[in-house]
């Protein structure tokens, strides 16, 4: 296969690897075709309806290797779904009658692309896939290879995706200073929220990290500085059931012996019963053009916070959310390894027209390799069997017993 050009795009939430990936991306294309033309759509499918790219030029090119030193994405992320036409529409991207998937091929085939480099999470890879089976279906063959970046470690069957390592470390960073707080007043509460909507991977894996951290410090146990008050006591994930009142008698006396309690909360754990509550009361929660629920408008921490308040007669409560401050980190060396990798073998597949979603496959081995588009999904369930997990809860005195739903 002969590539000319090749099209950049990063688009979802941010995750700590963005830059890196796009950087990685021109590095690796610099190194070994370095005649192939690369341009990047801004803010992702929003960029591409909207005929907005610019060119990576010869000095962007040698500067590419600074990109590894930034969190964020230099060209820029949003959330637009090709299929969901209705939404392109009210946002001014496509014409009333238009198909956004048409609108797009049309884009790649006027800027003569013969390769899209996709950096997101399951729902930009699908989304990259229904415009490759587009094109594919209307006679222009476009190879599409995707990157998998989520903090929540959560696309099928991929076993690692970028960013996923740092923001685990990030939010254990975030989580020691807020837990400072704890002295701050007397009988204190405090929920850090984590993000993962239907996955709990990062709220563990961050709380593991944080307890590293305990691992290492010095206590002073006699002036009140005392690793019990400065641990983790409870862990909730969607993948856990929850036994709210239980949960609470135990917690209660950990506030009367430490005289505050230390939550960890994955956003998604108890949505159902959020989002049961707000539909009861004739108040749905607003949805994003994936149909997910907009977590953020439904505030997962507040709502824990005030369960448990009175039952552990907490005199202070204090919510805080490390999501915005992990996901756009600079990517930290286990994942910038992660990325080389990724990236390296992404231009590979690219430049003999191999699609697919690169990944350590699950379901193959935990082979590197680029995934059928068909195969990827999200939502994968964090395995809360794992002995690592097992043992976290059982230090901190929390029985684990499985979601019924997970």
């Amino acid at each position: 296969m002969s590539v000319r050009r090749v099209a950049l795009l990063t688009a979802g939430g941010f995750a700590p690897c963005l830059s890196s990936a796009v950087g990685g991306l021109i590095e690796r294309y610099t190194e070994i075709a370095p005649e192939v033309e690369i341009i990047a759509y801004q803010h992702g499918y929003h960029g591409l309806l909207r005929g907005d790219s610019i060119t990576v030029t010869p000095e962007v090119r040698a500067k590419a290797g600074i990109l590894h030193r930034f969190g964020g994405s230099p060209i820029g992320n949003s959330r637009v779904k090709l299929t969901n036409a209705k939404d392109c529409v009210k946002r001014g991207l496509v014409a009333e009658g238009e198909d956004p998937l048409k609108v797009a091929a049309e884009r790649l085939k006027a800027d003569g692309v013969d390769v899209l480099h996709t950096i997101g999470g399951d729902d930009t890879n699908t989304t990259a896939a229904d415009l490759a089976a587009y094109l594919h279906d209307n006679g222009y063959e476009l190879t599409v290879v995707g990157l998998p970046k989520t903090i929540d470690n959560d696309v099928v069957p991929i076993r690692q995706s970028l960013g996923a390592w740092t923001a685990a470390e990030e939010a254990a960073g975030f989580a020691a200073n807020i837990i400072g707080e704890h002295r701050s007043g007397p009988r204190m509460l405090i929920v850090h929220e984590v993000m993962g909507r239907h996955c709990g991977w990062l709220t563990a894996a961050a709380a593991a990290e944080y307890r590293k951290w305990l691992d290492l410090q010095e206590w002073v146990p006699g002036i009140g500085l005392s690793r019990e008050r400065w641990d983790i006591h409870a862990v909730f994930l969607p993948e856990l059931a929850l036994d709210i009142d239980a949960e609470a008698a135990r917690l209660k006396q950990v506030m009367d012996e430490q005289g505050n309690v230390n939550i960890f909360l994955s956003e998604g754990a108890g949505m159902h019963e959020i989002v049961e509550q707000l539909e009861a009361a004739g108040t749905p929660p607003e949805r994003d053009p994936f149909g997910h629920v907009k977590l953020d408008t439904i505030n997962p921490g507040q709502w824990f916070a005030k369960q448990f308040a009175d039952k552990l007669g907490a005199e202070k409560v204090m919510v805080q959310k490390s999501g915005y401050y992990s996901r756009a980190a600079a990517a930290n060396a286990e994942d910038l390894r992660l990325i080389k990798s990724m990236t390296d073998l992404a231009v590979e597949c690219a430049l003999r027209g191999e699609s697919g979603v690169i990944g350590h496959d699950e379901e193959n081995g935990d082979r590197l390799r680029a995934i059928e588009f068909p195969r990827i999904a999200g939502g994968k369930a964090f395995d809360v069997s794992q002995p690592w997990f097992g043992a976290l809860l059982a230090d901190i005195g929390q029985t684990l017993v499985p979601a019924s739903h997970s």
